[in-house]
């Protein structure tokens, strides 16, 4: 969620109609989600990026073949959700050009950020940008090359595939790119695609009213509200906004802002700057690199991090209000998993759609890699104390994804089924009290998964 403090007053300046500033834009450049040392600079809006390939998978044991998939995916890259941050940044702009008082980098400035508005307007703000719509299109087709006997089988026994969304139009999209990416990849699977189900109880649980305690927490919880503004009142962060301001206006204008308005205006501009990857497709002349050094962007992408932490994330040990309530999202998983073992589901796959307020909850509860670690009192979360990323836990389109394996017995015995996990297309293990059937196996199996995945 994000954080950026209220613009004063002085930085209400209406825009006028028409476009603004006279300079041109800067070169296009695609910059990767990761600076040389490795630290995030996206967050949680890093594009999506496979964490594993062919070749690096584990063969099930033998005589184990799969017999049914499902996964839960946050939606794919997307546009913002509104105009806010590029209406704030636009703002000082004009204001500063008014008074001469623009950097020779500051006066490109204000093109970049009207082109990626209208960019994010055409497309409609916070909807899945084409960028988002491929990731989930060759997801899926990876999928099919990891599993193809399972996808041949699912043809050919006229197996349905299950698609079920949080509803909200980007989740919605990202399902109907997945579906297409699998029909593209195997057009016999035509006509097993259901339509799309929501379930927002399932799906965009962290709104619904069974959970009025989370958003209680959220907006208001004292201990939560301390740790972050501890966070954000750390003098790095009123030492990075002066870099970024000091860089595109001159000095005389910098003095006349406030350190507030200094660190709202950075707080939005990396907004953008996160934004711009995600519309690479609807806006390829935009990039926003040059205006925020990496070392300034690594600062307000932790601020961005923390946020996430505490909100969705581990948060505060002893507290379990932020992940408690994906126990309905990992009970259903269990649940189809088990269905399709006991033979009284047919389905041949359950796709979910959903977001980085579901993924995250659910990372933390399941304690997947980065996931692990609650902060404790007194002692807030850092880059240097936690592995917690937001760009590896919950990128665009991220995905933690179940493949079911069966074996036929030859003695007549019931099937044994194993589970093997994808996190990010990586196979993960299960968090340590759950034992696989060999050391450093990725396989489980399914009734040892049932019994350690219990939740309170």
């Amino acid at each position: 969620m994000k954080r950026t403090a209220p613009l004063s007053a002085v930085m209400a300046v209406s825009l006028a109609a028409g476009v603004l500033f006279t300079a041109g834009t800067a070169s296009a450049r695609e910059r990767p989600a990761t600076s040389h040392t490795g630290h995030d600079l996206y967050g949680t809006k890093t594009p999506y990026a496979p964490q594993g390939g062919p070749g690096h998978y584990q063969k099930p044991p033998k005589g184990f073949v799969p017999v049914f998939t499902e996964n839960v995916a946050r939606h794919g890259s997307r546009a913002m959700t509104d105009s806010g941050d590029g209406d704030a940044v636009l703002a000082v702009l004009r204001r500063a050009q008014d008074r001469g008082a623009l950097t020779g980098l500051g006066a490109r400035l204000g093109p970049q950020v009207q082109s990626l508005l209208s960019a994010a307007a055409a497309l409609g703000y916070g909807n899945l940008s084409a960028r988002g719509a491929e990731e989930h299109r060759q997801t899926a087709l990876r999928m099919e090359q990891r599993l193809p006997s399972l996808f041949a089988g699912i043809a050919a026994r006229h197996e349905p595939i299950v698609v079920e969304t949080s509803g909200v139009p980007r989740a919605v999209a990202s399902a109907g790119a997945f579906t297409g990416g699998l029909t593209s990849g195997d057009p016999a699977l035509t006509g097993l695609i259901k339509e799309p189900v929501t379930d927002k109880d399932l799906l965009y649980f962290h709104k619904q009213p069974q959970n009025a305690d989370y958003q209680a927490y959220v907006k208001g919880d004292p201990a939560l509200a301390a740790v972050l503004a501890r966070i954000d009142g750390d003098p790095r962060t009123a030492e990075t906004a002066h870099r970024v301001v000091a860089r595109l206006f001159r000095a005389d204008f910098t003095a006349t802002m406030s350190a507030t308005d200094q660190v709202s205006f950075a707080r939005s501009l990396y907004q953008l700057y996160g934004a711009a990857p995600d519309l690479r497709t609807e806006a390829p002349d935009v990039d926003l690199a040059p205006f925020l050094t990496d070392r300034d962007a690594r600062w307000l992408a932790y601020l961005d991090d923390a946020a996430e932490f505490y909100q969705k994330g581990p948060a505060f040990s002893g507290r379990t209000i932020t992940y408690r309530m994906a126990g309905v999202l990992l009970d259903d998983l269990l649940a189809r998993a088990g269905a399709k073992a006991a033979g009284t589901d047919g389905d041949g796959a359950v796709l979910r759609f959903t977001h980085a307020e579901e993924i995250e909850p659910l990372a933390a509860l399941m304690g997947l890699p980065g996931s692990t670690a609650p902060a404790d009192p007194g002692q807030p979360y850092t880059y240097r104390n936690n592995p917690w990323r937001g760009a590896e836990v919950s990128p665009m389109a991220a995905n933690i994804q179940w493949d079911l394996f069966a074996n036929t017995p030859s003695d007549g015995r019931p099937a044994t089924h194993l589970v093997r996990m994808l996190y990010n297309e990586k196979e993960t293990a299960f968090k340590a009290s759950c034992k696989p059937v060999a050391k450093g196996s990725y396989f489980y199996a399914l009734d040892e998964l049932e019994h350690c995945l219990t939740h309170g």
